[in-house]
């Protein structure tokens, strides 16, 4: 049992790594509107007081900024966003209860672990689809940081601290509130999702699920509230979904979406932006390039506010991420039989750039297209038809886009 945790949590080392995180991190501003800029000055004047305030156990957290995002499948997720002096707390926080909890949690858990990601978890999952089981038991719980039970979650972390100042700490930010039209707004359950704390505090939770799918002898991967279970059969899968279901609302007293859960062969769910096919290849899911394309859409629409180099370098941050995230799989035609559709929505947002018949011709014959081809410019076609012509193909050639820097999910997995 840890009995002086706090101790650990103030060091100045802790502090320093704590500090670096935040600041590399940037996020939103608190009620207190400080940016993550002013947080090493304001610590060089007031760290010593702050100090002695959690090591006596009287530090009072802030009242969380309530910010609605929206979801990528439709409707807004509320995050809390502490001020970023509570960031760097719940950060030190962080730093010390990770390598006490981490170790205690199941092999079958992925998400928001030190040295494990999603990828990890695709790749067990394929490795149970390639072993025959190959129904999924999809459970998606409902705004689960929304409604995590406070005291079940505070008996738990009870277990394993023991520190009454760490732990009363805790369950300030649990039940601190947020500030909404001026009032603070107590908050009963959930752990805000917005601060460095509620990942593990998730995982924290979570783990009697693990553990219950484990003593039953289950093949899953957990990922946050994403729970994948693989047997061998649809009756299996459908007396799985109803007993884990029943059980979730029982001891977690959480509700699973019966919008999001659900059964099927692995090939008829995604999971975590990616689905198995009937060979048990990893690829991606069709929602997924869905929501790539609609990016694609976005950042090509013809802005006139941004420059061109300040559009290929936002195509390229974005683009790497996301080829990042997806280079695991092993289905790619997919998405690289979308890379014409994507050159021709990029020649559009440069033809719309051009703005004028003159200017179209005029940049055309920088880019070497022949004077015989630049009548074409003033057929009065929209712009969508135009990016596909001979004329603007001339121009912006595939070769001539990757030159400039435009990247292509083809050209980074050559790499």
């Amino acid at each position: 049992m840890y009995e002086s945790l706090m101790e650990e949590v103030v060091k100045d080392e802790n502090c320093a790594l704590a500090l670096g995180a935040v600041e590399r991190n940037h996020g939103a501003p608190g009620i207190d509107r400080m940016p993550t800029t002013q947080l090493r000055s304001h610590l060089q004047a007031h760290w010593s007081k702050i100090r002695a305030k959690l090591l006596a156990g009287a530090w009072t957290p802030s009242p969380v900024r309530r910010v609605a995002i929206p979801k990528p499948n439709g409707g807004t997720r509320m995050l809390g966003i502490p001020t970023v002096m509570d960031r760097l707390i719940q950060q030190m926080l962080l730093q010390v209860l990770t390598p006490i909890f981490d170790p205690l949690f199941s092999a079958h858990s992925y998400g928001f672990r030190p040295g494990r990601s999603a990828q990890d978890a695709v790749r067990a999952a394929q490795q149970y689809a390639q072993e025959g089981k190959d129904w999924v038991v999809d459970i998606d719980i409902t705004k689960l940081f929304d409604h995590v039970n406070h005291d079940i979650l505070m008996g738990r972390v009870a277990q394993a601290i023991r520190d009454k100042r760490v732990l009363h700490l805790m369950g300030k930010y649990l039940r601190r509130g947020a500030l909404v039209d001026g009032l603070v707004a107590a908050s009963v359950e959930g752990t805000p999702q917005g601060g460095p704390l509620s990942p593990l505090l998730a995982n924290i939770y979570l783990d009697a699920l693990d553990r219950e799918l484990e003593r039953r002898g289950h093949c899953f991967c957990r990922y946050a509230d994403d729970c994948n279970i693989y047997v061998g059969s649809q009756a299996a899968a459908e007396r799985t979904l109803a007993s884990i279901e029943a059980w979730i609302e029982k001891h977690l007293r959480l509700k699973v979406n019966a919008d999001k859960s659900g059964t099927g062969r692995v090939w008829e769910r995604k999971f975590l932006g990616f689905r198995l096919d009937r060979d048990r290849r990893i690829g991606i899911a069709p929602e997924s390039i869905a929501r790539f394309k609609a990016k694609v859409r976005e950042m090509w629409r013809g802005q006139q506010s941004r420059s061109s180099n300040q559009l290929r370098d936002g195509w390229a941050r974005y683009v790497r991420g996301w080829w990042g995230y997806f280079r695991l799989a092993e289905v790619r035609q997919p998405i690289f039989k979308l890379e014409g559709w994507i050159r021709r929505h990029i020649r559009k947002c440069f033809w719309l750039r051009w703005h004028s018949a003159a200017g179209r011709q005029h940049a055309l014959r920088r880019l070497g297209v022949h004077p015989r081809l630049l009548p074409t410019v003033r057929t009065g076609r929209g712009a969508w038809f135009m990016a596909n012509t001979s004329t603007v193909n001339a121009g912006l050639k595939v070769r001539t886009l990757r030159r400039y820097g435009f990247l292509m999910p083809s050209d980074l997995a050559a790499r």
